[in-house]
């Protein structure tokens, strides 16, 4: 599935939803299958009348549904299933002649979630690399000993399609390509291959960085801090881990998935997952070491190989500018794209 959260064009109320391919209705104009925002609440309503399934509550949030576990994702597997082969989903009625979806054109995604807490590795070593060379220095042989992260902040979390504001006290604005891990069940003292099973899903991760304030909270010995803090990306779905069976790599939390980054349409940035050096199941476990993991915690990978201006320009830019509009986009998840502007 590819879970979603969405305003709902007539309330105006945030929603949990979907994104679905559906086949096209016997009275469309168009042969081919379009993409829909399903409402999961209404298609339930409708489900239980159109196709016999029991109606069940779903919860008023996906950080909710994660919670609710895999009984209720099985639930609304089945019901997905039955308006994917049902035709235009906003021809079908929920509760109140509601519609049960909406052309993806129409609708504004929001965040997939609200992360109850938001890490971010550095698990790629071709940025790291790329990295240290371009402050001409090797990389730390600690960083081959452990998976690093750092704490971000879960606040200032936007959506596909939202504004960025660039903070007023920096000139050196990036972008980042990364890839989350959205947690599903919570633990503690995990083994690689068990913590990659507590893994819900992947989303698209923009971690914007402020580099000339980022550079100076680093000399400095402690951070990043201001220079990561205003504003990261999540979107534009949560695609749920059952939907990669056939991209495995063998390696725990890893799957085969294309990465690109496009700024102003121009394609700047291109790796992929399989690439990452530290898997996600070797990740979380070494975060829940004495510390446990909750369900709706999100963890990014850190940036892919290439996947930032730092990288691509040496670290001399030039740099995104108010108007500038970044797409990231991962294979099977979609497009993450927002548009930057000044802070007021």
């Amino acid at each position: 599935m590819r879970l979603i959260t969405f305003l709902h064009p007539e309330t105006r109320q945030p929603r949990p939803g979907a994104l679905l391919t559906c086949a096209p209705h016997p009275q469309s104009d168009s042969p081919s299958a379009d993409e829909s925002v399903v409402d999961l609440e209404a298609a339930c309503t409708w489900a239980a009348g159109a196709a016999g399934i029991s109606r069940e509550e779903i919860p008023a949030s996906l950080t909710e549904l994660i919670y609710a576990g895999e009984e209720k994702l099985a639930y609304l597997r089945r019901v997905l299933a039955e308006a994917a082969t049902a035709g235009d989903p906003a021809r079908l009625k929920g509760a109140g002649h509601r519609p049960v979806g909406f052309a993806r054109a129409s609708v504004r995604l929001l965040a997939p979630l609200q992360p109850i807490s938001l890490r971010d590795a550095y698990a790629f070593e071709r940025h790291v690399k790329t990295a240290s060379d371009n402050r001409n220095r090797s990389v730390p042989e600690e960083w081959y000993k452990f998976p690093i992260f750092y704490y971000s902040n879960p606040f200032t979390v936007f959506g596909a399609e939202a504004t960025i504001p660039r903070p007023r006290y920096t000139q050196v604005l990036d972008y980042e390509l990364e890839i989350a891990a959205v947690i599903g069940k919570g633990g503690q003292n995990l083994g690689a291959e068990e913590a990659a099973s507590h893994i819900f899903g992947f989303t698209i991760f923009n971690d914007w960085s402020a580099r000339d304030i980022q550079r100076q909270e680093m000399k400095a010995g402690l951070g990043p801090a201001k220079g990561k803090d205003f504003a990261s990306s999540l979107g534009p779905c949560i695609l749920t881990v059952d939907e990669l069976s056939d991209r495995t790599t063998g390696r725990p939390g890893v799957f085969d998935l294309a990465m690109t980054a496009r700024v102003n349409g121009e394609t700047r940035s291109q790796g992929n997952f399989k690439e990452i050096f530290w898997s996600f199941g070797e990740i979380l476990a070494r975060i829940s070491e004495a510390c446990p993991i909750f369900p709706g915690e999100v963890i990014g990978s850190g940036t892919v190989g290439s996947g930032c201006l730092l990288e691509l320009t040496k670290g001399e830019g030039p740099w995104l500018q108010p108007g500038d509009v970044v797409e990231l986009e991962i294979e099977r998840i979609g497009t993450l794209r927002n548009r930057i502007q000044n802070d007021k």
